[in-house]
């Protein structure tokens, strides 16, 4: 009996690291993104602002970005709830926003997604008014 629910348990262990962030498949999730964003140190802005170091800075801060005011007045600090709410449907989030994206809508999408971004949040970022 013990032999089976430590297999059960070595399942649902396997399944929740399945489930967990995969910077991997983030990457893959990041590919339509790279249309309009940059990652990583030579990332400039483009038709997007560079998503280096995101989580903890506030919307509207990246220097030389041109944003709307309704990103920059948003009141917005990225973290990961604020993101995963954003990235559903941008929009919604930040009415007037120009970031023309339909949204991910799967959350596991989003997580893996977070995940990949993560890996850049030392990257190199002019932030305005710094």
């Amino acid at each position: 009996m013990k032999v089976i629910v430590l297999a059960a348990a070595a399942v649902l262990a396997g399944m929740s690291a399945a489930q967990a962030q995969d910077a991997a498949a983030g990457e893959k999730v990041f590919a339509p993104c790279k249309a309009c964003h940059q990652v990583g140190d030579a990332a400039k802005n483009a038709v997007g602002p560079t998503l280096n170091g995101l989580f903890g800075r506030k919307a509207g801060q990246v220097e030389g970005y041109s944003y709307t005011s309704a990103n920059k007045n948003s009141g917005l600090t990225w973290d990961e709830a604020t993101f995963a709410e954003y990235i559903k449907d941008p929009k919604a989030k930040i009415p007037g926003t120009k970031m023309i994206f339909a949204g991910i809508k799967d959350e596991q999408k989003i997580k893996d997604l977070t995940a990949y971004l993560h890996q850049y949040d030392k990257a190199p970022v002019k932030l305005s008014g710094s």
